[in-house]
């Protein structure tokens, strides 16, 4: 168990959970209605650096878990699915959280969220989505044909017992990864040595190889569309306008739920990807709003 200090005056310690013999990294900081954070491809509870103090402090108990694969949790060598993650995030609801919770999610953590409020509701009571993503990687009917072709090359190559590790090697590299986040961050000056690291350091630890091969080569999993018309619960949209990786257009299935649906949709403009982590001050408030929003409700 490790101590983490935050940029902001709150302490957290890091536990470890047991599921069916593999370690799970998760955090519990504060009380009340429970928020569950579920990160996306390649990162970790860590992302949530700058959220979980501020969540916490303003009367929540907000609970963030490293998915298999990623982070400190184990890294198993195994066919990875979307549907393997569910079945940790509802059993380690069972498990800690122990009543229905507000799911928060970013990228393939968004696409988790839809995934566990229509799969579960009983455990549900809201859901927030931060760039969702539309699969667990690109469906090929998304991708031109040259694209798709360079896609499958590299699926293949990184899955290599030759040319994979050396090729995950090329890319886990500390100056590679800044590179991406310049193309998904807006802001300059979120793109810090800190995150860079967060990001790297998982890469190099035993397993982490054959996780980022077997995430490439899964089925992508139920689209959004899907999934919308079995939730129920109040939703909360926020969408960096300038994510290269889901772009804005995306966005207009939940635009259009908004008009007639408990479905609130925020644009941010002059940001990324990962909106939680580059413009915090924003997303924070909005967070905040519509969670005081939704409780008023419940309780009127």
């Amino acid at each position: 168990m490790t101590v983490e200090q935050l940029s902001t005056p709150v302490v957290f310690e890091k536990q470890t959970w047991d599921w069916q013999g593999h370690q799970i990294r998760y955090v519990s900081v504060g009380a009340g209605q429970p928020l569950v954070l579920i990160h996306g491809f390649g990162a970790s509870i860590g992302h949530w650096r700058k959220n979980i103090p501020v969540l916490a402090e303003a009367g929540y108990q907000v609970f963030a878990l490293d998915l298999l694969g990623f982070g400190g949790s184990s890294k198993p060598e195994l066919a990875y699915n979307l549907e393997l993650w569910v079945e940790l995030i509802h059993d380690f609801c069972t498990a800690k959280v122990q009543q229905p919770a507000v799911f928060v999610g970013n990228s393939i953590g968004g696409l988790l969220c839809l995934m566990m409020l229509a799969e579960h509701p009983k455990i549900s009571a809201g859901g927030v989505l931060l760039n969702p993503a539309g699969g667990l990687n690109h469906r090929p009917d998304e991708l031109s044909l040259p694209l798709q072709w360079v896609m499958g090359t590299f699926a293949k190559l990184v899955s290599s017992q030759v040319l994979g590790v050396w090729l995950f090697d090329r890319v886990r590299q500390k100056a590679r990864i800044r590179n991406s986040l310049k193309q998904v961050y807006r802001n300059p000056e979120a793109i810090t040595d800190e995150l860079v690291d967060l990001l790297h350091e998982p890469s190099c630890d035993p397993g982490a190889q054959k996780v980022f091969a077997s995430i490439l080569t899964a089925p992508a999993g139920p689209r959004p569309i899907e999934l919308l018309p079995r939730i129920t619960v109040p939703l909360l949209v926020l969408w960096g306008e300038a994510d290269p990786w889901t772009p804005i257009a995306g966005s207009q299935l939940y635009q259009t739920l908004s008009e007639t649906q408990d479905v609130r949709f925020v644009a941010i403009p002059d940001t990324g990807h990962c909106p939680h982590d580059e413009r915090p001050e924003v997303v924070n408030c909005l967070i905040l709003d519509w969670l005081a929003t939704i409780q008023r409700r419940s309780s009127d």
